[in-house]
Order: structure tokens, then sequence, then C-alpha cells
């Protein structure tokens, strides 16, 4: 089953934390400013949030629920994940029982009686892959959940998953600077009929041109504060890529992010993708994103300037 998507979600996972990090449990995005962000995207059309029991350690999915329960968000589709800890030494893992336990406090933080995604949010190595899919599958049959998918998996998992039962979407990270999926995930998605929604189209910030050759990072970044997943790109190629991709940008009369964020949009086999501003008016290249157009060429040419 694929699962129809608006093309764009809006990711939530800094609401109240960085992530699933629980060593920033409470930091990360306010509730009055990530109130603004969701009327920023509720206005401009965006349909579908995107969230996880983990992030902020429960914060984001309350923050959501609240702001749902004071505006008239009729439509409001949601996705939630279960895998991380929800504090600092707290339980983790795609058990049965704890998939169960999980989506119960999810829903109760999002004040829903059902949520239309559910993600396993990372391979569990301590559960066999059919446990965890034959309890998401009890989940949806129950009418807790619409429908469930895999993020952050591989393509024998995905398989597997696929041998089990039917996952509607993957959620992976894909980018210009990440494109390891191309080589097999998404092809199998593709072929199976499942939906591909990355997260992560302008990684880290490291695709909007805030990081430069030779300059310290800006106060609050992800390189000052999560910087493991991105150290890999402090490297002189990937500044080359960069200042080509500002150029192309200049250009077109656009910016560096919006059309990071359409090439990921034109990617084939690409159903949507999640974005995740720290700040309302950081929507505005996503928003425009949506109205770029790249042919085959185009992009071919853009996503050359990383080979």
């Amino acid at each position: 089953m694929t699962l129809a998507l608006d093309g764009v979600s809006l990711g939530c996972g800094n609401f109240g934390g960085v992530g699933s990090a629980p060593a920033f449990f409470g930091q990360g995005i306010a509730e009055e400013d990530a109130r603004a962000i969701m009327d920023r995207a509720w206005e401009a059309g965006i349909r579908w949030f995107d969230t996880a029991d983990a992030y902020g350690g429960g914060r984001s999915e309350s923050f959501i629920g609240r702001w749902r329960a004071d505006r008239d968000a009729g439509g409001l589709r949601l996705t939630t994940k279960v895998f991380h800890p929800m504090a600092e030494g707290g339980d983790r893992g795609l058990a049965p029982d704890r998939i169960r336990r999980q989506l119960e406090g999810s829903l109760e933080r999002l004040g829903v009686d059902r949520v239309d995604l559910y993600l396993a949010h990372e391979p569990d190595p301590d559960t066999p892959l059919a446990a965890t899919v034959g309890a998401l599958e009890a989940l949806a049959a129950e009418g807790l959940i619409g429908a469930w998918g895999l993020s952050n998996f591989g393509a024998d998992d995905l398989r597997e998953a696929l041998a089990l039962g039917r996952p509607a979407l993957v959620q992976n990270a894909y980018s210009l600077l990440d494109r390891g999926d191309e080589e097999a995930v998404i092809p199998l998605c593709v072929e199976a009929g499942v939906g591909y929604v990355p997260f992560g189209p302008l990684s880290g910030g490291w695709l909007t041109g805030k990081y430069r050759r030779g300059e310290p990072y800006p106060v609050g970044s992800r390189m000052t504060q999560r910087p493991e997943p991105y150290e890999r790109l402090v490297a002189d190629p990937v500044f080359d890529g960069l200042e080509r991709l500002a150029a192309e940008a200049e250009e077109r009369d656009t910016t560096m992010a919006a059309l990071a964020f359409a090439w990921v949009l034109a990617s084939p086999g690409v159903t949507g993708a999640v974005c995740g501003p720290n700040r309302a008016d950081q929507l505005d290249p996503v928003l425009e994103a949506r109205e770029l157009e790249l042919d085959v060429a185009d992009r071919d040419r853009i996503g050359g300037f990383f080979a």
C-alpha cells in the first residue's frame, strides 16, 4: 500500500529537545515558537505533522497535542515513531509489549485515539523483526494506527519486512549529501509500492549555506550541538559542491535551501519529504521549493555537484 502524502510534512523533531537525544530534552524549540511554526505550516497548507515519542522526551507530541486542541485543525494527519528511550537510561526497542505501551502514551500526549502512520524508528537487534511487524499489524487491525512503516532501515531489513507484512512507508535520510538509498532502498520501495518520504533533505542545514569553508559554525547550529552525524561533511569536495549549488541558486534567483529541497522532491521514487524548521520563517524556502521545477537533466547536473 502506498500512503499518500501532500509532498511536504512538518518535522517536529526539535520541539522541546534536539531529536531523541536525552541530553537535550527540555531544550530545543520552546512551545511558543513551536506553535508559531505549526501555525505557519498550517496556513501554508501543510497537513501532515511528523514526530516521535522520544522527541524532547515526549514534549514534541505534547506540544502538537495542545496546539491541535486549541486550533480548528480538522484534517491534520500525524506520524509518530517508537524505539528510543524517553528518559536518560530508560528502556528502548521494538518489543511488542513496549510498542503497545509507547503507542498508548503517544495517543494520550497527541490527544487522539488513532495515529495515521506509526514508524519503527530504528532496527532493534534484540527483537526479531517478525515480532515487531506482528505487533504493528495488530495495531493496524485494531484501528489504533492507520498504517505502519520503517525509519532508518536498510534494504535487507525492508525485504524481510515486506515478506512479513505490508509497510506503507520508509523514512530514511536522503539529500544531495546523503544518497545511499539510491542503490537499493528506493528501487525496492518503488517495486513494492511503498512510499519513500525522507527526512534530512537539507542535511542538517549543510545545504542552506550556513556552513562555510574555514569559518566558525553559527552559534546554536547542529554543528555546535550534535555534530557527530555531519562531521563527515567537513571536507573540501563538499564545500566545492556547496559553492556550485550557491551559484546555481543565484542564477535561478532562489536560495540554496529551496533548490536542495526541490532536488529531493524531484527525485525518482520520492513521494514526499519531511522539513524540520527551527523558526517559522525557515518554512519559506520549503514552500518555494514546491514551486520550483527541475527536469531530469537539471536534477542530474545538480546532483553531480556532489559526485
